[in-house]
This record gives structure tokens, C-alpha cells and sequence, in this order.
């Protein structure tokens, strides 16, 4: 069986800057499973595992564009510290859950605090970098209807959203 649109693929990966340094990885953990076509791993990784198979290893450059978008300086403002009611301690790096105009969630990171104003960038931390993966691929298997109809796989415990 080779990955395909409706498949629910697990893989181990590394992930690494271009300087090298781990950003992210499942090796020695449980492996990464997504459902391939669904959006839930960045499009140019899901691009480079289009018809792989078990055992296949790739190694692929995902410039920004294809994976976590450019770094877009309007999504940083300021904002009240008031926004952050029932927060006593904010410090840079601290991320929150915070409505997008859109009205999804999103998370935002403290870039910095001065007295009453809250600098918080939207941006996804890995926005801007090149990604360097280093895949294996370790199953893949049909998506039952139930994950298809939801977006993403589902482990063997009940699943409830």
C-alpha cells in the first residue's frame, strides 16, 4: 500500500533548522499519524510522502511557502494587559489561546511586556524558517469513514470531539 489521499500514515521524523538544530522529533516516541490529504501535516512534507510506502525514508526542504507561511509582521500588536484577565504572572514566550477574526482559536506568543502593553505575535513559531525533514515511514493503513468524516485519524480509545 503506498500513501494516497484517505490513508492514515504513521510516520518517525526528525525535524531540523538549516543550522542544524532539532526542532521537533518523534524518534524514540510514539511515531506521527495524520490523515493524509487532510491538511494535518504542512503541504510540502505531505507532497513529498505522496506515494511512499512502509520502509521508505525521504529527506526533504520545505521552503515557508509550503510549510508554516511567511513570517507576516502585521499579525504582531499590542494589545492590554487587561486582555489577559485572571493571568497575575505574564513573561515573554508564554503562549494563549486567543480568537482570530474569523472566530477560530488561535495560539498567540508574549513577545514582550511593558507595564500595561502586551506585545503578542500571532504568527506560527516555525512561520518564516525553512524545515528540514528527515521521514520514515512506518504504516499506513484505509481511514475508517469516522475519520474521514472528521479531518483527521483516531487512536484505538473511544473518540469523542
Amino acid at each position: 500500500m503506498s500513501i494516497a489521499a484517505d490513508k492514515v500514515v504513521a510516520i518517525e521524523y526528525t525535524l531540523t533548522a538549516d543550522d542544524g538544530e532539532v526542532l521537533d522529533t518523534s524518534v524514540g516516541d510514539a511515531p506521527l499519524i495524520y490523515l493524509h490529504g487532510a491538511d494535518n501535516i504542512v503541504p510540502g512534507l505531505e507532497r513529498a510522502l505522496e506515494g511512499k510506502a512502509v520502509g521508505d525514508e525521504v529527506v526533504v526542504v520545505v521552503e515557508p511557502e509550503d510549510g508554516y507561511g511567511d513570517y507576516l509582521p502585521e499579525l504582531v500588536s499590542t494589545v492590554g494587559r487587561d486582555m489577559f484577565e485572571g493571568i497575575d504572572e505574564i513573561e515573554p514566550g508564554m503562549e494563549f489561546h486567543a480568537e482570530a477574526p474569523d472566530g477560530e482559536s488561535q495560539i498567540v506568543t508574549v513577545r514582550q511586556v511593558d507595564g500595561q502593553d502586551v506585545t503578542i505575535d500571532a504568527n506560527h513559531p516555525l512561520a518564516g524558517q525553512r524545515l528540514h525533514f528527515a521521514v520514515k515511514v512506518v504504516d499506513i493503513r484505509d481511514a475508517a469513514e469516522e475519520e474521514l468524516a472528521h479531518g483527521h485519524p483516531h487512536d484505538e480509545d473511544d473518540h469523542d470531539h
